[in-house]
């Protein structure tokens, strides 16, 4: 897992590697604007654009000096630096890479004040204004130039974050910063890069390794980690000989009702294909024969007008919710697999259940997974402002409850009793289709009838379940349900790592 640092704390790493490599922070400061300027060009390589690039006083306009030097010698010559001269205050290395750059032919022209913004045109524009060190929203001057920016209506290339954006905290719905095309960051994306909100700021970001210790990196403290590819690699345990289907468990599907049988369909579907040994459907007597000519493989439990199932320790996984109905006795059973003491996988309906029966909420068991989107986690846990204040109210139930809450989004995360979050970084637009959320539960069930933890099944199921899509969403505007769930064993295969 890649350690996701504040903005202080990647200062300091930035200070350990200068003391330690060791290495000037000049020279430093070089290596990132070389990284910035590698990604860039990859991106704009017609050489014959006009660029503009704003710099403020600090480390961050110091990056800009560096990137205007390295563009003018890779023949970007209709370049222009505007040098933003709104404080008194200059770093040291800003003042060595301003010396640097008067030594070339490349165009400068000081900014003293909103008033001399004027005529600026450019094909394209970089933002090295301010930093990640923001703590505070924009004074007048600055905001007037970020407003003046975002009219020119032309691509913003930012340097490190965007100048207005913080790099972790609340997110205001009003923000008033530079809205970059894309932000191009420095060894670590910032934390606030995987919230729904940063949308306003930015439309991608890329990553570039700058050479800071990424040995200190990872022995910091972080409360968010960012899933990687050889993590799942790690996890995933490969099928050994002599295994058979009671070698990988038993999951319960409880869901469909009358009018939704499809998500039963769904979810069985994919907990089928992700390696359950066995898989039961309880669904209505009325959806047999959908599940007996669809899914042959999967096993019916037809629930009574009781709702009634006999023997919950029979099954290693219990997943409940999609396509469920909110009745009393859909209640009933949940209330009475709660009392049961099942770790359980709960989504859907059930959690609209759950956010009606907020006594039930306080017994679910140790290790439980919850699996809402937005809307169904503000019904369980009030609403909320910002996504920052629902990672952090998950955060903290998922702590208090020692449960595991998978908050669903572009960027999914994964909240766990230790109070840690992992973001899993795969899935796409091309997946905003009904049906995914009861594909990942399916996916969920599966690896906890395998005998993995939940932990590690929530952090297996969202990586594989959008690493799926996106194998999927190449070449394609849209990717469905089923196509995923038939999709996920290749993604299991391929990454899963044999024994040697």
């Amino acid at each position: 897992m890649r350690r996701l640092l504040t903005s202080a704390q990647m200062r300091y790493a930035d200070e350990f590697t200068i003391a330690n490599k060791p290495i000037a922070s000049i020279d430093l400061m070089e290596k990132a604007a070389r990284a910035f300027v590698q990604c860039f060009l990859r991106d704009e390589f017609d050489t014959n654009k006009s660029v503009v690039i704003f710099c403020g006083k600090g480390n961050n306009g110091g990056d800009g000096l560096a990137i205007a030097h390295l563009l003018f010698i890779n023949g970007y010559e209709n370049l222009k630096v505007y040098i933003i001269n709104f404080s008194d205050k200059q770093s040291n290395d800003f003042a060595i890479n301003l010396q640097r750059l008067d030594e070339t032919k490349c165009k400068k022209i000081v900014i003293n004040s909103l008033s001399e913004l004027k005529n600026i045109k450019a094909d394209l524009i970089i933002d090295a204004i301010l930093g990640s060190g923001l703590n505070k929203p924009l004074n007048n001057e600055y905001q007037g130039l970020v407003k003046y920016i975002n009219r020119l209506n032309k691509k913003v290339y930012a340097v490190d974050v965007p100048t207005g954006f913080l790099a972790e905290g609340k997110i205001s719905p009003d923000y008033n910063g530079v809205k970059a095309y894309k932000t191009i960051c420095f060894q670590r994306p910032k934390i606030n890069f995987f919230f729904p909100e940063s949308a306003m700021a930015m439309e991608k970001f890329e990553v570039v390794d700058i050479g800071l210790d990424e040995n200190f990196i990872q022995k910091q403290d972080a409360d968010f980690c960012l899933v990687e590819e050889g993590d799942i690699s790690k996890i995933l345990k490969p099928r050994k000989l002599f295994s058979h289907k009671g070698t990988f468990g038993h999951a319960l599907i409880i869901a469909g009702n009358t009018n939704t049988m499809g998500a039963a369909l769904l979810s069985s579907m994919a907990c089928l294909h992700s390696g359950a040994g066995l898989t039961t459907a309880s669904i209505p007597q009325s959806g047999l024969i959908a599940l007996n000519t669809t899914l042959a493989e999967v096993m019916a439990l037809p629930r009574d007008e009781h709702n009634s199932i006999e023997d919950f320790a029979k099954y290693q996984a219990i997943a409940i919710g999609p396509g469920l109905g909110i009745t009393s006795e859909n209640e009933q059973l949940l209330e009475n697999l709660i009392i049961d003491k099942q770790p359980l996988i709960i989504d859907a309906d059930a959690l609209n259940i759950l956010a009606k029966r907020p006594d039930l909420i306080t017994k679910l068991s140790e290790n439980t997974i919850l699996t809402p989107h937005m809307k169904e986690f503000d019904r369980l846990f009030g609403d909320h402002d910002s996504w920052w204040e629902r990672v952090e109210s998950a955060k903290n139930q998922a702590q208090k409850l020692k449960i595991i809450i998978i908050l669903k989004n572009q960027f999914t995360f994964i909240c766990l009793p230790t109070g840690k979050v992992h973001i899993n970084p795969t899935g796409n637009p091309a997946m905003a289709q009904g049906g995914m959320g009861d594909i990942l539960t399916g996916i969920i069930a599966a690896f906890v009838a395998q005998k993995y933890s939940s932990i590690d099944a929530a952090i297996l199921a969202c990586y594989i379940h959008g690493k799926a899509g996106d194998s999927l969403a190449k070449g394609r505007f849209v990717v469905t349900a089923s196509q995923v769930a038939n999709q996920v064993p290749k993604e299991i295969n391929l990454l899963v790592k044999p024994d040697i």
